[in-house]
């Protein structure tokens, strides 16, 4: 059985989602279509509200194991506290929800505009926990094992050149790596630069050099030839 990692949650929380927005919007959709496709809109919505409030209490179940076992500190803790307690009204809306449709469907009654509305209250709670649990990972990185090293990747196939995906990057060196201008790096690249200038300078001499040695064996030719 292949690990999963950090748990369950986030497997199902994906299903809950796309299930429950679905059913949202085609319940929000058919009161402004007429006909057989109205009638087929509401199958699926139906049919979506009750399998993504049957995986929800699942995901609630998971959700509540990671709750308890991912390592976390003080401001990740408060962060995913507020995520449940979000999390919270959607496990028992949306039950309840379904419940109804499928009352509403075995004694053969429409929905009216309050279970639209409720529908509606429910997406918007479902769209607000879903932005918490992105914040609990993406910002606070809970049940993250690593993050990336930005600063080693480079595109294959693209320039000798990498790029920094991260704020404040410099452009990155031949090696493929973004150079801070604080980091020793740079202090090498001074050297390197006062290198090449002291190597001028030698050159300069070693042409003042030249430029003596060839007077002196033309005065010595010339003492020669005088006597």
């Amino acid at each position: 059985m292949p690990e999963i990692i950090p748990n369950w949650h986030p497997i199902f929380v994906h299903f809950t989602v796309a299930l429950l927005s679905l059913s949202v919007i085609l319940f929000l959709v058919v009161n402004f279509i007429s006909g057989s496709l109205r009638e087929q809109w509401l199958i699926v919505a139906r049919w979506s509200l009750w399998f993504g409030a049957g995986i929800t209490l699942l995901t609630g179940l998971a959700g509540l194991d990671a709750y308890n076992t991912v390592a976390h500190d003080t401001p990740s803790h408060e962060a995913m506290t507020e995520h449940r307690n979000w999390a919270i009204t959607v496990i028992i809306l949306f039950p309840l929800l379904a419940v109804w449709a499928a009352s509403s469907v075995r004694s053969g009654k429409s929905l009216g505009k309050g279970f639209v509305a409720l529908m509606l209250v429910g997406g918007l709670l479902l769209l607000s926990t879903a932005w918490h649990g992105g914040e609990v990972v993406y910002r606070y990185g809970l049940g993250v094992m690593s993050l990336p090293n930005v600063d080693s990747h480079q595109h294959p196939g693209g320039d000798s050149q990498a790029h920094g995906h991260g704020d404040g990057a410099t452009p990155a060196g031949e090696n493929g790596h973004a150079h801070d201008p604080g980091t020793d790096d740079g202090h090498e690249h001074a050297h390197d630069a006062g290198d090449r200038e002291m190597d001028d300078s030698m050159m300069d001499f070693s042409g003042m050099d030249e430029g003596l040695e060839e007077g002196s064996t033309a005065h010595s030719n010339t003492g020669d030839h005088a006597h």
